[in-house]
């Protein structure tokens, strides 16, 4: 079958017509298949390839993603840590990068980056994230990553942001600052496979800690007609607005969209709203593997798009009070993953340091490793390498 390349509006338009004409939009999207075909080497797009659909690189081979979430280094600055980020690292980041991250990720097995942000606080009144790589970080790495957009703060961990107004200008005047100010550096990254957009919206939940401002939309709404198609008109507005600032500084990369928490209320709706506007459906699951093998080839079937599997993991508590990433969740994740031809890649919610708040990672504080847990996702990662391998020499 022939390659299914990301949308692409395939021509620039003045901000100022973006922000005033909505119908742009839609002819965008009409345009969107001519204009990916202009260049699809250049840039990771979308395959369908021995049954299943693959992420294609810029150099045309299959590629499925197995990235590893939370990559920060202030673990490394605890005083407990010791002189270590000064002695080792001369208080460089591109030194670390280098020459601790990229080949501890590539001896892991792993091929890409997903989430860099790691939690920092976690509490009722403050829950944060340290801040996201920059395009030189993205260059030192110099592996194929995933980049999240701020355009909104409805995550579910959120507590203090009220909730955006999707139809305000002052709305569509961030989502342009966010894209003008980020997609505009990373436009031309061969290394960059798409962007992210939330951590979990609460479209309609809440957590306890940011009740006071409530859902996006009022799910009892759900039960009529008229409200699933008001839910439907908001979603879309948000969809499209974000699409569009994408679009107007970076024509090629694959949008990946929310990802989704599955353990909480997810209506169809917002899928069907996302569904023109993004090319990969992105996910959070912590549920069984066999669970997120089944929900997972059920949204792809509702989408008809591919789905990634974007922040997953399991753990088992050591007698010192610390976490350990399951190496033997992952591997039967994998393998669940590997019976559903639409996924593209699993993301492993790591992190790499383990810090004092999710207090777990591949590597200590002090970058003592988790050698239990690294020789079990290795095995797993290069047990995948392999099937891809002979897919390929199918």
């Amino acid at each position: 079958m022939p390659a299914v390349h990301h949308l692409d509006t395939g021509f620039a338009i003045p901000r100022r017509s973006f922000l005033t004409r909505s119908s742009l939009g839609c002819a965008a999207l009409a345009l969107g298949a001519r204009g990916a075909e202009r260049n699809p080497g250049s840039f990771f797009s979308l395959m369908h390839q021995a049954g299943r659909s693959w992420f294609r690189s810029p150099e045309g081979t299959r590629f499925f993603s197995l990235g590893l979430n939370h990559i920060d280094a202030a673990p490394l600055r605890y005083p407990e840590s010791g002189d270590v980020w000064h002695a080792k690292y001369g208080n460089s980041m591109e030194r670390w990068i280098k020459t601790a991250v990229r080949p501890d990720l590539l001896a892991w097995g792993f091929n890409s980056v997903g989430w860099v942000q790691e939690v920092v606080t976690r509490g009722p009144t403050n829950h944060r994230h340290s801040p996201t790589f920059t395009f030189e970080e993205y260059q030192w790495l110099d592996l194929p990553y995933c980049h999240q957009l701020p355009f909104a703060d409805f995550h579910q961990w959120e507590m203090e942001t009220r909730n955006p107004d999707f139809f305000s200008r002052e709305f569509e005047e961030w989502c342009d600052y966010v894209a003008r100010s980020q997609c505009a550096r990373l436009a031309g990254d061969p290394k960059l496979i798409g962007y992210f957009y939330l951590d979990c919206p609460t479209w309609v939940h809440v957590r306890p800690g940011n009740a006071w401002k409530g859902p996006i939309f009022d799910a009892e709404k759900l039960k009529t007609e008229a409200g699933r198609a008001e839910f439907h008109r908001l979603a879309t507005r948000y969809y499209q607005v974000t699409h569009e600032a994408v679009r107007r500084y970076d024509r090629h990369h694959l949008i990946l969209g929310d990802r989704y928490e599955v353990n909480a209320p997810l209506p169809d709706e917002v899928l069907l709203a996302a569904r023109p506007f993004v090319d990969v459906f992105s996910f959070q699951h912590f549920g069984p593997p066999e669970r997120i093998r089944a929900d997972l080839a059920r949204f792809a079937a509702l989408t008809g798009k591919p789905v990634l599997l974007a922040d997953s993991s399991g753990s088992v508590k050591l007698p010192d009070g610390t976490m350990r990433n399951d190496p033997v969740k992952y591997r039967q994740t994998l393998l669940g993953l590997r019976e559903v031809p639409a996924c593209v890649g699993f993301h492993l919610c790591g992190a790499y340091l383990r810090n004092k708040v999710r207090n777990r990672g591949l590597r200590g504080p002090d970058e003592t490793p988790d050698q239990v847990a690294i020789e079990g996702f290795t095995a797993a990662n290069r047990e995948v390498t392999a099937w891809i391998q002979r897919q390929t020499a199918g």
